[in-house]
């Protein structure tokens, strides 16, 4: 198990000032010694600060009220390293499931109690996936119209929801070939099911008629 850093550094993207106060206070109650590298909404102000001191978590509020896709504001944080705890009011199943496939370690209800958040926190510190009781069951209902392997869903996720195919690649830590051949077998698994989802707008409908999407 990875042991967590004593003095972890956090960024915390929360566009309600109260709320953002009591994450704060959750966490130096927690960590006394924590560094909040940032503290805002704003994700190209908490990126450029990310890149000057790197955080070992990033708790992000999916609605940011900047109309940006959710799963956008994710991809981003974690294109510069960050290991991401989404705490969020937005429980929809497919917001859920398309935030984890696009590689956050943890998703809490803004609902949850103080233990299961601080729960939440030290996985994410350790690198470990979790996710807060609460939502727990909203994501055993996952069952696919068609049989998909874990990588192919992740592949179909992160194209459908707009990154080009060398893009979707890095994500998956995979040569683009790789995740071109993960996209044709999505392809023709649907097709074989009466389903062709022949473009990426076609990829993307199904996601979200799967529950994949919001």
């Amino acid at each position: 198990m990875t042991v967590p850093n004593p003095n972890p550094a956090f960024a915390v993207l929360e566009d309600h000032p109260i709320v953002r106060a009591a994450l704060i206070e959750r966490l130096l109650g927690q960590y006394p010694s924590a560094n909040i590298v940032y503290e805002g909404k704003s994700i190209s102000q908490a990126i450029a600060a990310i890149k000057v001191h790197p955080v070992d978590c990033v708790i992000l509020d999916l609605d940011l009220g900047d109309n940006r896709p959710p799963i956008q504001n994710t991809l981003d944080l974690i294109d510069c390293g960050s290991p991401i705890l989404i705490i969020s009011a937005l429980a929809d199943p497919a917001v859920v499931r398309s935030s984890l496939i696009a590689g956050a370690l943890g998703y809490v209800s803004k609902n949850a109690n103080q233990e299961d958040f601080l729960e939440c926190v030290g996985a994410t510190l350790r690198g470990e996936q979790s996710i807060s009781r609460d939502l727990a069951a909203i994501l055993y209902n996952d069952t696919l119209s068609v049989a998909l392997s874990a990588r192919e869903r992740e592949a179909m996720v992160l194209y459908a929801s707009g990154l080009k195919l060398e893009a979707v690649a890095r994500k998956m830590n995979v040569q683009p070939g790789t995740a071109s051949e993960y996209i044709k077998r999505v392809r023709e698994k649907y097709t074989k099911a009466g389903k062709p989802v022949s473009t990426k707008t076609d990829l993307y409908k199904q996601a979200v008629q799967e529950g994949l999407l919001p």
